[in-house]
């Protein structure tokens, strides 16, 4: 309770570190912040050519093509992996701030996942415009995109507090987590659709379904694709928060019991 109670009188300075996390992201770089759009887009544009026209093997959904189908799961997933990574790191690259006694640490790990939110909502909108391009204006369900966006921050904060917390004893903990997203990835339906592939296999389904990013990513497809409110899918909205809300309290539990050693070994 320490902890949330700090972040919720932090909340001001979240936002102005934030924002200058944003900033100076790609300060060195000649074009700037536009390196934050270009990959995403890039990777975007590599698998589109790889699973529509190198293998031929792209699914689509009630005939939108692929290109719609990979970018309106995807977004989410481009959000909370580089949320995580910066966020696990963060004790490590904000280590002077960490050895001021009077600085609120607690608040760091809020910060890189609130700073990796900006790019989001560009995205976010510009997948709306790319719909609208198309021809397939996304269902009056898309509003509810905010409380999506609100799933993949709480869930991304949740880890990130364990995580983060680890890193400082456990330097390689970082490359590990790097390991375990790209498997993550792969375990989501973002490039394969999950009723194509594992429709005829409900129990393989099921399964699949207890990774908890995977209510985020066909969340997404509801606001752009299908057409679904999130209190239709009741008890996968739980069983999310559920895990979500355990994961939060892992890690404010392992936060609070290491924060105390940190300036020792950073």
């Amino acid at each position: 309770m320490n902890t949330v109670k700090e972040l919720l009188s932090s909340r001001r300075m979240i936002w102005k570190l934030a924002k200058n996390d944003f900033k100076t992201k790609y300060a060195g770089s000649y074009f700037g912040i536009l390196w934050a759009f270009v990959q995403p887009i890039v990777t975007i544009l590599i698998y589109i050519i790889i699973f529509q026209y190198g293998f031929k093997a792209a699914p689509s959904r009630e005939g939108y093509p692929y290109a719609l189908t990979l970018t309106s799961g995807i977004i989410p997933w481009f959000f909370f992996s580089e949320a995580l990574i910066n966020a696990t790191n963060c004790f490590m690259e904000y280590s002077y701030l960490v050895k001021k006694v009077v600085f609120k640490i607690s608040i760091l790990p809020v910060v890189k996942v609130v700073s990796s939110l900006f790019v989001h909502l560009f995205f976010v909108a510009l997948v709306f415009l790319i719909f609208v391009l198309f021809g397939k204006i996304p269902p009056v369900q898309f509003i509810q995109i905010v409380y999506y966006i609100f799933c993949a921050f709480c869930f991304a904060l949740a880890l990130s507090f364990l995580t983060s917390a680890i890193v400082p004893f456990f330097r390689d903990f970082g490359q590990i987590v790097n390991i375990v997203l790209q498997v993550w990835m792969w375990a989501c339906p973002i490039m394969w659709d999950l009723n194509q592939m594992l429709g005829g296999y409900p129990l393989l389904m099921k399964l699949i379904k207890l990774n908890p990013f995977v209510y985020v990513v066909e969340g997404y497809r509801d606001c752009y694709i299908n057409g679904v409110w999130f209190w239709e899918r009741g008890l996968y909205t739980l069983y999310f928060w559920a895990v979500t809300l355990a994961l939060g309290w892992a890690g404010f539990r392992v936060f609070k019991k290491l924060r105390v050693h940190f300036s020792d070994v950073l």
